[in-house]
């Protein structure tokens, strides 16, 4: 019996060890994540993705025509002076190593012909790939999609560096009084983000391109000091199908204001308001001085506020709406401090919007989120992320 015990014992050490082999094996065979890409200087990064790129484009032909729609902050939709100066670049890498595309200008007569297109976004990150984590990098993202064969052609990607990265947007974004969701906006950055090698081009972007050229005409006559101009194109491109977009209101208001059309301003700050609570991301830039609920000295940036509140109260009466006015600050301080002055912030709005109409005092609540929902999240506190120190104005039930 002992001998058996003994034998018995023997055995089941075997089995032991075996499944504890079985297990280390099975362990051994887990996948493991990959590291993260390591950043590398901004000119750097931007040149593996132009290489990777072009010279793997499955796009045939001697010569191929390239019109570039331009790049984007993909966090706020922004163009910069990192994205323009990205495109330059992208232009001078091309015609000194990849001749066989031709780069044109993105117009209507150009995208008749079908060309490819090239899309890009630039957008802070985490490099650990934590959600509240510092963004300590940035995201190349570069895409070619073919207009003849209606598909994804070509992808490259890299990391850059923050330093030394200007993400000032340009004058136009930086105009721009409000911020709100867009379609045309979320059409561009999916078909550079969210698409693959062969897949077909996302519709509602090809849709909003003939127009899309048109309102890249209208910036860059605003940002030229051609604000006659600059309006006209809007108009034209609201009337393509596909035109009516955030940008095309947006670029109405900042035209007729810097014309000094004073019923035409309002009546376009109107219309985003519309716009902004129909979609409920109607998100205003309102800028306080650091630490406090007071608005920033500088009568140029802070004359048209009185106007914008009028007309946010306005509208949301006319739509009998209830509204929750959200405060949010930048990422830099401690969290609670950020939470409650954000609150505060949203106080003293809503205290403003009630100067005129005490009666909606119970239509409105004030309530603020720190730096939780932080679109830019880079924590530099000037026209780069301003859109983190916002006012949010949501349509809830009454």
């Amino acid at each position: 019996m002992a001998a058996s015990f003994r034998a018995g014992g023997a055995l089941l050490s075997v089995l032991v060890s075996v499944a504890l082999l079985a297990g280390g094996a099975a362990t051994a065979q887990q996948p493991v994540a990959p590291a993260p890409p390591t950043p590398v200087p901004f000119a750097d990064a931007l040149k593996k993705a132009a290489d990777d790129l072009f010279s793997k484009a499955a796009v045939s032909g001697e010569q191929v025509e390239l019109v570039i729609d331009p790049l984007i902050d993909a966090a706020s939709g922004a163009q910069s002076t990192a994205t323009r100066s990205m495109q330059q670049r992208l232009m001078e890498i091309v015609r000194a190593s990849y001749p066989r595309f031709a780069v044109q200008p993105f117009d209507s007569e150009s995208l008749s012909r079908k060309p490819v297109v090239l899309v890009g976004t630039f957008t802070a990150v985490n490099n650990q790939g934590v959600a509240d984590g510092p963004r300590d990098a940035y995201r190349i993202c570069l895409t070619l999609a073919d207009l003849k064969s209606n598909s994804v052609v070509s992808k490259g990607v890299a990391r850059a560096q923050p330093d030394g990265v200007d993400t000032t947007p340009t004058l136009y974004f930086r105009d721009a009084p409000l911020w709100s969701k867009d379609q045309a906006t979320d059409a561009y950055i999916k078909t550079c983000q969210g698409t693959k090698l062969g897949e077909t081009i996302d519709p509602a972007y090809v849709e909003r391109l003939t127009a899309a050229a048109l309102i890249n005409d209208g910036i860059l006559a605003y940002e030229s000091n051609h604000f006659r101009e600059a309006l006209a194109f809007y108009r034209a491109a609201r009337r393509l199908p596909g035109g009516e977009q955030h940008r095309v209101r947006v670029g109405a208001y900042l035209a007729a204001s810097k014309l000094g059309r004073r019923d035409d301003t309002v009546d376009a700050f109107g219309d985003l308001v519309d716009y902004g609570l129909q979609s409920d991301q109607l998100m205003v830039k309102l800028l306080f001085r650091p630490g406090t609920t007071q608005f920033i000295d500088n009568p140029q940036v802070t004359e048209p506020y009185p106007m914008w509140l009028s007309q946010i109260a306005t509208r949301a009466r006319q739509k009998n709406a209830c509204l929750e006015i959200v405060g949010h600050t930048s990422h830099t301080g401690l969290p609670q401090v950020n939470e409650r002055l954000s609150v505060l912030r949203a106080q003293f709005i809503m205290d403003l919007l009630l100067i005129g109409a005490p009666e909606n005092r119970g239509r409105m609540i004030a309530t603020g989120r720190g730096f939780k929902e932080n679109l830019v999240g880079t924590g530099k506190d000037d026209a780069s992320d301003a859109l983190d120190r916002r006012v949010e104005f949501k349509v809830i039930g009454c």
